[in-house]
């Protein structure tokens, strides 16, 4: 029988306490015992992107993080990140320049986006390429996504789209 962790963590700004198996990953931690799924399981291996969640701030696959070393942190995931309306710029720039269609990418790529803008006002296409390299959508092409992006940088400092 595998050993069992309790934890104490944050999520979306509410404190949770669990129990949970010592090699439980922290987004199946967080689909499964919390019912969050917007971060979603796709290549169980950090290459996709599509398990993205914020950990203290800091964007990480949520796939290679166990819950356990999220023990004390603070969580944040697209349902919380939505829910403040923090993303409400990039959500409606995704929808406009049909940045997502199947939308299994999507929560990641925005999480993603908005760790990007919150350092980076400016970001060039290449930065922006760049910075979601690590977030993969079958779907789009990307060329959507990342004027999507740059729409949002560029209104966000109050320039014309």
């Amino acid at each position: 029988m595998e050993p069992m962790i309790d934890l104490q963590i944050t999520v979306n700004g509410e404190q949770v306490s669990a129990r949970v198996p010592a090699r439980q990953t922290l987004v199946d931690f967080l689909r499964y015992q919390l019912e969050l799924t917007g971060s979603h399981v796709g290549c169980e291996h950090g290459s996709c992107g599509a398990c993205t969640v914020r950990l203290d701030g800091e964007i990480v696959r949520g796939c290679l993080v166990l819950a356990a070393q999220a023990d004390g942190a603070g969580v944040e995931t697209i349902e919380g990140a939505s829910d403040s309306g923090e993303l409400a710029d990039l959500q409606e720039a995704f929808h406009t320049r049909n940045a997502l269609q199947c939308g299994y990418c999507t929560p990641g790529m925005l999480l993603t986006a908005q760790a990007l803008l919150a350092t980076n006002t400016a970001p060039t296409r290449d930065e922006i390429r760049a910075h979601i390299s690590g977030n993969y959508c079958r779907c789009t092409g990307y060329q959507a996504i990342v004027d999507a992006v740059e729409n949002v940088a560029a209104a966000r400092r109050g320039e014309g789209t």
